[in-house]
């Protein structure tokens, strides 16, 4: 999650953010060419690997909470997009007055719209903080609930040793306990409510609401 400049209005600069999407849980684009087929040699016994990203990006919460994330961020945009058109109308209103005003007028409402600008920029600043707060409490949520799953994965396929996927070049899918950790995963959560973290007010949980 990241804020841009939008536009500059008389003398305030005002931002908006964008789009979010944890890193972990974005899926990389089709390769554009066919991989070689790779024969693979037999799994070593006990090793087994895993991918935490995937299997959060392929569950059903997981998508959810981007999804979620996604709704929130529009939220804080049409907010600060709101009162950054004002401080733009008010912007082109002085300026067109500009003319016909006194210097000591101009100067004095041009303060009180730099003052406007300024808490705006404060407050885009504030509200991308909020949204990685609550990205960051959401996806712990999620890897919260996945984390005994992986165990009982393990332990289910009789591994000795599990490695990340993502450190791994080649490895046969047989060793992979993804698709159990994913499948029980969905059996266990779908969604649970969250709300935009508020950093103003103290003691807000990012949400707690039993899974459904």
């Amino acid at each position: 999650m990241t804020l841009k400049t939008l536009a500059a209005a008389g003398c305030a600069a005002a931002v908006a953010l964008s789009g979010a999407a944890p890193a972990f849980a974005q899926v990389p684009p089709p390769a554009t060419t066919t991989a070689p087929q790779v024969t693979h040699g037999a799994v070593p016994p006990g090793l087994c690997i895993v991918s935490v990203e995937a299997a959060i990006g392929g569950s059903a919460v997981g998508k959810f909470v981007q999804t979620r994330l996604q709704q929130l961020v529009g939220q804080v945009n049409a907010e600060l997009n709101g009162e950054r058109t004002t401080i733009e109308n008010e912007g082109k209103t002085l300026e067109s007055q500009r003319a016909t005003m006194d210097q000591n007028t101009l100067e004095q409402r041009a303060a009180a719209l730099q003052v406007k600008a300024n808490a705006l920029q404060r407050k885009a600043q504030q509200r991308e903080r909020e949204l990685q707060v609550t990205e960051q409490k959401a996806f712990g949520r999620v890897g919260e609930e996945m984390e005994p799953l992986i165990r009982q994965a393990y332990q289910a396929k009789g591994c000795s040793v599990l490695v990340n996927r993502n450190s791994v070049i080649l490895a046969n899918p047989a060793a992979d306990i993804t698709p159990q950790v994913v499948t029980a995963l969905n059996a266990k959560i779908t969604q649970f409510t969250f709300d935009r973290e508020r950093l103003d007010q103290q003691g807000n949980p990012a949400g707690g609401a039993a899974p459904r």
